[in-house]
């Protein structure tokens, strides 16, 4: 039954339709016996986080980052919620050095497992371009916006384009609304599954 409830979340549809996670990260949710509700919010995550690679790189083609390993940190960023499961609904940031734990111990990658760590700390002075989208897509999935992670994100792209900051704060801030338009389709998706099983 728990196994169940955990592969419907995993491979529901969803409404938006949510692309589904890397096949790693399902994996270790899988083996973890992640709480379904978890599995959802990483995919909602992983689906915006997709949406905002695909915008950067139309149209900021300069922007370096790992899109690979982006993704894959919007996929597990908060698999330390499989040990704190209180956070899935509480506040608290015990899950994100556990996070990185978990990855590691599991034979993750250190520059992937890392996003788990990072996600919370966007202000970090060694954030780089993907930790920063991991971080805003953690947030715009729900419609939240972060002025202070907007910003250092509108700063990135500037460095590497020819446009002002005002030109890209309104096209940013144009695609944050476009992302936000479902958030309520996709805490809708995240709630329709048990925290617990």
């Amino acid at each position: 039954m728990a196994g169940d409830l955990l592969r419907r979340a995993l491979t529901d549809p969803g409404d938006p339709v949510l692309r589904p996670l890397p096949e790693l990260a399902g994996e270790l949710l899988a083996g973890l016996a992640a709480p379904p509700r978890l599995a959802a919010h990483l995919r909602a995550v992983h689906d915006v986080a997709w949406q905002l690679a695909d915008w950067v790189q139309l149209h900021y083609p300069s922007a370096e980052f790992d899109r690979p390993a982006m993704l894959f940190g919007a996929a597990t960023h908060d698999i330390g919620k499989t040990v704190h499961i209180g956070e899935l609904s509480d506040p608290g940031s015990e899950h994100e050095q556990a996070g990185c734990e978990i990855l590691l111990a599991r034979g993750v990658a250190p520059d992937l497992a890392r996003f788990a760590r990072t996600h919370g700390s966007w202000s970090a002075p060694d954030a780089t371009m993907a930790d920063l989208l991991v971080s805003l897509a953690d947030k715009i999935w729900k419609a939240k916006r972060v002025p202070d992670l907007e910003q250092l994100v509108i700063d990135r792209l500037v460095a590497v384009s020819d446009k002002t900051p005002w030109e890209v704060f309104m096209a940013l801030d144009d695609e944050l609304q476009r992302i936000a338009v479902d958030a309520d389709r996709r805490l809708a998706f995240q709630a329709s599954h048990p925290v617990r099983t």
